[in-house]
């Protein structure tokens, strides 16, 4: 497939964990698109895998970064490294993550710290690291921070990784109204059921993070798991409507069209819980400055706390 005519054509994009599910969808489609890439990984099989489907195309390789998205030193020279190899960078894609499920209640503080620093804290590191050279940079730019329905649906074994995705949600909603003033895009992407090997996050846990409350999990029963996401979508069109949202600029990308029932359930259930009675003028007159200056951070407008009493 080829999107030819992209307005982002011709753009630096980093995506991180971009050799194997969602990631390397979204370099494929990106690649379709005229960007040219620097992507991270960490499996060196992966790697080459994604090095020959580049060949094959004639595509101009991408930049391949080893990197563990833990590590912030290492994200730092990472972004060093992209810098000095394309001269800036247009585009961000954090998209690498764990999918690691147990009860919540049994969790360990190792739990919480692998899984919150992996998918959270991955994309701190990200946009810390990318961002003054993202907004430096000239020409149409963009930051995607690829989160999961989980942050919007919860579930009775995925607590932990709904925190770190209610988390990435809550940090890239407020993100977009700080980078609208730069004319920096900002989308939050939520897939669902996808087509890749996320189901095997729990045989990749560091060492340094191995006392969990969560019990053994035997391989046999994360495969019997994992044949659900054989079901999923293509990973290639996940990529391309993630693509696509950047061309229009959209806030949120969901990518998935099963969830109306879902979204209707949040919506009035929390129109229900609001109590019925009247707000104080005062209390009203804050919110409206709020949801004005919301607006205004929305149209270009820098926003400081004295917008906001």
């Amino acid at each position: 497939m080829s999107f030819s005519n992209s307005v982002f054509k011709g753009q630096v994009a980093v995506v991180t964990g971009g050799v194997t599910g969602i990631g390397l969808g979204v370099a494929q489609a990106f690649s379709d698109a005229g960007l040219r890439l620097a992507l991270t990984y960490r499996n060196e099989d992966h790697r080459a895998q994604t090095a020959a489907w580049f060949a094959a195309k004639g595509r101009e390789e991408p930049l391949f970064l080893k990197l563990d998205v833990t590590d912030r030193a290492a994200f730092a020279a990472a972004a060093a490294e992209v810098e000095a190899h394309f001269g800036a960078v247009h585009v961000l894609v954090n998209n690498a993550g764990v999918s690691v499920f147990g009860p919540t209640d049994e969790a360990s503080y190792d739990d919480f710290d692998w899984i919150m620093g992996v998918n959270f804290g991955g994309v701190v590191n990200g946009i810390v690291s990318f961002m003054p050279r993202i907004k430096a940079a000239t020409g149409r730019r963009h930051v995607v921070n690829v989160a999961s329905m989980a942050a919007f649906l919860p579930g009775p074994q995925a607590g932990i990784y709904t925190a770190s995705k209610f988390a990435v949600r809550g940090l890239t909603e407020s993100l977009r109204y700080n980078l609208a003033p730069h004319g920096v895009g900002c989308s939050l992407c939520c897939p669902a059921l996808t087509r890749t090997n996320a189901w095997d996050s729990a045989l990749k846990r560091p060492a340094e993070f191995g006392e969990s409350g969560f019990a053994p999990v035997e391989r046999s029963e994360l495969e019997q798991f994992g044949t659900a996401f054989e079901a999923g979508m293509d990973p290639y069109e996940v990529g391309t409507k993630i693509l696509r949202g950047m061309e229009r600029g959209d806030g949120l990308i969901l990518t998935h069209p099963e969830f109306a029932e879902d979204f209707r359930e949040i919506y009035e259930t929390s129109l229900a819980a609001l109590p019925d009675e009247e707000a104080p003028p005062e209390r009203l007159a804050i919110e409206n400055l709020r949801r004005a200056a919301m607006a205004a951070a929305q149209a270009g407008t820098v926003i400081g706390l004295g917008d906001l009493t």
